[in-house]
């Protein structure tokens, strides 16, 4: 699978994951393996500080930071912020020049779950939930 067709097919799984109320797509759900988060490393232990994502939020707008060291072999391909309705509030693709931090401008008067998703080249597909 070519690195866009995995990143739609993630985001598919995300999305669906916030609508369902899913709270969590990890260990017994068939997303297992695809989907890590701080609470659920699967085979990438000791991973998640440099892969979830960090979620601040300062009134309307979101901050993710993904406190991941960037370099040619090595990095974070994009971040992407998701509502509890499913939709796509933001998203940003990085190079590995860049740094991986985004912001995003929430709608106005939000209430909800947040989903930040964070996508390493090597080390998969990263969540992490927060609600506002």
């Amino acid at each position: 699978m070519n690195r866009r067709n995995f990143l739609k097919t993630s985001m598919a799984i995300a999305a669906t994951a916030t609508v369902s109320g899913a709270g969590h797509v990890f260990a017994s759900s068939p997303t297992s393996g695809l989907i890590y988060s701080a609470q659920d490393e699967g085979k990438w232990q000791g991973k998640n500080g440099s892969h979830a994502p960090v979620i601040h939020v300062n009134g309307n707008e979101v901050h993710i930071i993904t406190k991941h060291g960037m370099s040619e072999k090595h990095y974070i391909v994009r971040h992407t912020l998701v509502g509890a309705d499913g939709i796509v509030l933001g998203a940003q693709t990085f190079s590995p020049t860049d740094q991986p931090t985004s912001t995003y401008t929430l709608p106005a008067g939000y209430k909800g779950k947040l989903t930040a998703t964070s996508f390493c080249n090597i080390h998969d597909f990263w969540i992490t939930e927060t609600n506002i």
